[in-house]
């Protein structure tokens, strides 16, 4: 113990500091500053501070949030000295004696009237009015800011963009040459203001320089979506009222994304919007249970079908060929994605035999599509065992009609979607056939859909399955481009956003959507996000930082951070939580009980 002690007083001999030794201040001090007419250098920094030398004559609210949300580093500071008022009333009757004295002057004189003195005359009465009645006070303020950058040519750079931005509303500033060093001490929060460059303002144009401004995104028809974080409003939104109601929602794993999904099903539910769900998880199984939903499971093994030749009633201002046309080419997307892809010969030869298997059952466009009987793949296996050149193309075919996967695509329709709630469930599909299955059923609801026109949410989630393939990706666009003329609004759920920002599909679809719900994020993909949504690096920071169901709502041009809240009851409903549904379950069984020893 006593050679511990004896190296401790030695350590701290060597390292006490001494009275002529280093300061804290020399610790935080830059290595260098160099003090130029027109900008300073610290250490490797270059700095230019400005100062704002007029305003219009009207300031508007949020004129100075553009400023704020630039992504350029700077510090402003804003100095807000008072004046007596009293001192204020009596310049203002000197200058009020002054302007009625150059008006009356310029009456004798037989000049044409001033509107500049007219106007000067009925702004200083109306500020005496607004002073002598307390509604109003009189300030000095002064405007600085503080740019930095790494060269002075981007220094030069951020300094034009910062003075188109105030000079667009007509807000004018001035370098402060020879006082660089004033004017970076201006900025520092140290509350000193050095340059003294003021301007008279009274209450009202003051507090437009507040610079904390939030969007308030709400509207009085829709539903709740979550909480506004700026300022804790409600963020209620109508989906249906924007230029389309298209959705994406983009979140890590965990993040929030299909408990969010739920609860907005839940309350659009409530408001009679008809909802039908791609669900590759069964995740929305218990929800199905509370409403009273169709819960459609689509496996190898299931009872439900859907026959992809299957083929739409034509709308009454269109061509009965050409739903016939577009059907068969569909289909050959279809088969494109089941085969993994087509060379040109096998494309052509596939196309030649569709037409002709509908052709086989007198099917034509003259023929009354809702008295037909569809063919099935199994009829289209026999009409390319009857040509040349397809015995390829047969024996692809052969595992989808007599082998491993004949009970998934060739079999009658026998699913119903007149639920308010239909969830088609793909769980139970093996890997390679889940894209393929989000296609056929994509398009089995899409034919539902333009049939007739309702107030409808079609949801897909992890939509990133669909955009590794081009002909699922393709027909996933077209229905977002298209569904607005049959009042569907389309919602893509994805976790895997480098996926399906990889398609060149993915940011049409995002484009195409009118509402962006951005959860919490990885750094992995955050720069994909802020490229995409052209994020600030506070909202980047805002989505790497978020709690679950946390994160930003954008609703057409206005955003917001959102925190997604539900009720008790909507949360035992929409919970993804494994504990809370293994408890649910298990309340269930107990209930069971009971009711059983009751009878």
């Amino acid at each position: 113990m006593a050679i511990f002690q004896k190296q401790n007083q030695m350590l701290n001999q060597e390292i006490k500091p001494q009275k002529s030794g280093i300061k804290f201040a020399d610790i935080l001090a830059p290595s260098a500053l160099e003090i130029k007419s027109e900008y300073l250098q610290l250490g490797s920094k270059f700095l230019k501070t400005l100062f704002v030398i007029s305003y219009p004559r009207y300031l508007n609210t949020g004129w100075f949030s553009p400023i704020v949300n630039l992504d350029k580093t700077f510090d402003i500071s804003i100095f807000i000295h008072p004046i007596d008022t009293a001192t204020v009333l009596k310049n203002l009757r000197k200058k009020l004696t002054e302007v009625q004295s150059q008006i009356s002057t310029e009456e004798e004189k037989g000049k044409v009237r001033n509107p500049m003195l007219e106007t000067a005359y009925k702004d200083i009465e109306n500020l005496r009015d607004s002073l002598m009645q307390a509604t109003e006070k009189m300030f000095r303020v002064g405007f600085y800011l503080t740019i930095y950058a790494d060269s002075p040519k981007e220094l030069s750079k951020a300094e034009n963009e910062i003075k188109n931005l105030l000079e667009a509303r007509i807000i004018y500033t001035k370098q402060a040459i020879f006082q660089q060093d004033s004017g970076f001490l201006s900025t520092l929060p140290i509350d000193t203001d050095k340059l003294e460059i003021h301007t008279p303002m009274n209450t009202a144009p003051v507090a437009t320089f507040f610079p904390f401004t939030s969007a308030d995104v709400t509207s009085d028809q829709g539903i709740l979506y979550g909480i506004n974080r700026h300022n804790n409003s409600l963020i209620l939104f109508d989906r249906f009222s924007l230029e389309n109601a298209n959705m994406v929602i983009f979140a890590k794993s965990g993040g929030g994304k299909s408990y969010t999904a739920k609860l907005e099903i839940l309350r659009a539910l409530m408001v009679g919007t008809e909802v039908i769900i791609i669900d590759p998880e069964n995740e929305y199984e218990h929800l199905s249970d509370t409403v009273g939903g169709a819960f459609i499971k689509i496996s190898l093994s299931s009872k439900n079908h859907i026959n992809p030749f299957d083929l739409p009633l034509p709308l009454p201002d269109e061509n009965p060929a050409d739903v016939l046309r577009g059907n068969i080419i569909n289909l050959l997307g279809l088969i494109r994605l089941m085969f993994g892809g087509l060379t040109p010969t096998e494309d052509a030869l596939i196309d030649k035999a569709l037409a002709e298997t509908y052709a086989a059952r007198d099917i034509t466009p003259e023929s009354d599509f809702s008295k037909i009987s569809p063919p099935l793949l199994n009829d289209f296996l026999l009409v390319l065992q009857g040509m040349s050149g397809t015995e390829d193309i047969s024996k692809k075919l052969e595992k989808f009609t007599t082998g491993t996967f004949a009970n998934f695509l060739n079999q009658p329709t026998n699913v119903d979607i007149t639920n308010k709630l239909v969830i088609f469930s793909i769980r139970d599909l093996e890997q390679d056939l889940r894209s393929i299955a989000m296609y056929v059923i994509t398009r089995y609801i899409w034919n539902k859909i333009r049939s007739e026109k309702k107030k409808r949410i079609l949801l897909v989630d992890e939509a990133w399955v669909m955009m590794q393939h081009e002909d699922a990706a393709a027909f996933l666009f077209g229905i977002a481009k298209r569904c607005r003329k049959y009042f569907l609004g389309l919602t893509t759920i994805t976790q895997d956003i480098a996926d399906f920002m990889g398609s060149k599909y993915g940011k049409a679809i995002v484009t195409n959507s009118s509402l962006q719900l951005l959860l919490k994020q990885s750094p992995a993909t955050i720069d994909i996000l802020a490229e995409t949504f052209n994020l600030t690096e506070e909202e980047k920071y805002l989505l790497l930082q978020s709690n679950v169901g946390e994160g930003i709502f954008i609703a057409g041009l206005k955003r917001a951070a959102i925190k997604i809240i539900a009720s008790y009851t909507e949360d035992q409903i929409v919970t993804s939580n494994p504990q809370q549904l293994q408890e649910i379950e298990q309340s269930k069984q107990e209930l069971a009980q009971v009711e059983k020893r009751k009878l």
